[in-house]
């Protein structure tokens, strides 16, 4: 183990994750830190892992139900140290953090235990598609909003212009 340390990035819904990798890439660049692994969507969810390779993230089969985006960094000093980053979304992250006081360093022998890890892995997964869904509704609720505006703004123009000609 060479870590140096590790670094998490959390953020509200999936469709984030986007310009979230160009700024990082971009800091990582700008610091002269090669990213030697990744970034790679570590998933189970068929849904998320289309959704990242449509944007040109490698991704990984994830048996346990453990979802998140990882890359290796290494530093740019002579002694060669390395930092993980994992990006995911706060409900992920909520997950995580329950799955690991029950799996971790050892699997839990909780059936019960450990079937209530895999329901919250799915409940997990309709949070973050709920809330992406939220979003986009409200992305589009501001461009209708805007296009509602400015066709109101034309109509007034219009009814200004026929007055003055009127005159």
């Amino acid at each position: 183990m060479n870590d140096l340390g590790g670094v998490r990035l959390l953020h509200l819904h999936t469709r984030q994750f986007a310009e979230i990798n160009s700024a990082l890439l971009a800091a990582l660049s700008e610091q002269q830190l090669p990213v030697i692994e990744g970034p790679t969507a570590r998933t189970w969810d068929d849904e998320t892992r289309n959704y990242f390779a449509g944007i040109d993230v490698a991704t990984e089969e994830s048996p346990s139900l453990y979802t998140s985006v990882h890359y290796v960094v290494e530093s740019n000093s002579r002694t060669k140290y390395t930092c993980e980053i994992q990006v995911r979304t706060l409900a992920e992250e909520l997950w995580g953090e329950v799955s690991h006081i029950f799996d971790y360093p050892k699997p839990t022998r909780s059936v019960a235990c450990g079937e209530q890890v895999k329901v919250l892995a799915r409940l997990t997964s309709g949070c973050s598609r709920l809330v992406d869904s939220i979003f986009r509704s409200l992305a589009e609720y501001h461009v209708h909003t805007a296009r509602k505006k400015a066709k109101a703004r034309a109509s007034k123009k219009k009814k200004i212009k026929r007055a003055t000609r009127r005159r």
